[in-house]
């Protein structure tokens, strides 16, 4: 790694970038190629200073809010969101409290019992970073085609917030993330530092929709209720959802869906395999 490579691959990044593809006008006698400095401050929200001193390479400690907003202002995929965010760990956002317990992807044997009892009911068993760390058959029929697993590990939060799959999953997609905020905020809230690191990543992955969630604060999370989801086998399902928190020291939760119509149970029997009327609806 050379001593700037934040700073260069945002100046390539700028200089790639034409005026027109973010709503500006060229204008006579341009001399930079792609956007100028001061155009991409103004889109960014920040200083040409500071965006001067960043490209070269005399601040290498940006923060993650404006690492994020740099990757919108500059239309950044995800993949080029990804890389920015590895060379800012590699240039001073990769330390952490090696003395918190790493949130934990190991369950305990009973919560694996009632999994296998639960079958083919839709249930996961979720870890304070939002990854799945377990679930039902039913889950895996779920969520499978939908995206959510394609993880390694499957995170709830890096699904919704960075792949494109998620706004057609979900037709309530800003309720969905409002809901992920919130929990999420309160890991942030207590200072756990793993928490945070994954906030900082997703500032620079997501950029503003999950940024501003998190800066506006005042998300409340729920722990049942009723969503939408729009599944490639299934149909649109209408599902009633339980957060049951597991034991404090598990730092984890057990996320159930049934099906809250008679249309939604019908099809979910029909994704799982089993005969009519299994999963009953909520409130038949």
């Amino acid at each position: 790694m050379s001593d700037n490579e934040i700073g260069a691959f945002l100046r390539a990044r700028r200089e790639a970038l034409s005026p027109a593809e973010v709503g500006l006008p060229a204008g006579p006698r341009r001399r930079t190629p792609g956007l100028r400095r001061a155009e991409l401050a103004m889109l960014a929200g920040i200083s040409v200073e500071y965006l001067a001193r960043l490209e070269q390479g005399r601040d290498r400690n940006p923060s993650a809010q404006v690492l994020g907003a740099l990757s919108d202002a500059l239309k950044l995929p995800l993949d080029a969101r990804v890389h920015l965010r590895r060379l800012s760990k590699l240039q001073g956002h990769g330390h952490m409290c090696q003395a918190a317990p790493r949130p934990s992807r190991e369950v305990r044997p009973t919560v694996r019992a009632l999994l296998d009892r639960l079958g083919s009911t839709p249930a996961a068993v979720v870890n304070m970073l939002g990854e799945i760390v377990a679930y039902t058959e039913g889950y895996e029929r779920l969520a499978g085609p939908l995206g959510i697993l394609d993880g390694d590990p499957p995170s709830l939060l890096r699904f919704v917030f960075t792949d494109p799959r998620a706004r057609e999953a979900y037709p309530d997609w800003d309720v969905v993330a409002d809901q992920l905020v919130a929990a999420m905020a309160y890991g942030v809230s207590l200072g756990d530092p793993y928490t945070a690191d994954l906030a900082r990543e997703l500032t620079v992955t997501a950029g503003a929709p999950f940024s501003d969630r998190l800066a506006a604060g005042g998300l409340l999370r729920t722990r049942s209720g009723t969503e939408r989801v729009v599944h490639p086998e299934a149909g649109e399902l209408r599902l009633a959802y339980e957060v049951l928190e597991l034991a404090e020291t598990d730092a984890q939760h057990v996320l159930v869906h049934l099906p809250a119509d008679e249309a939604s149970s019908a099809a979910l029997d029909r994704l799982v395999g089993r005969r009519p009327g299994t999963l009953r609806a909520v409130g038949a």
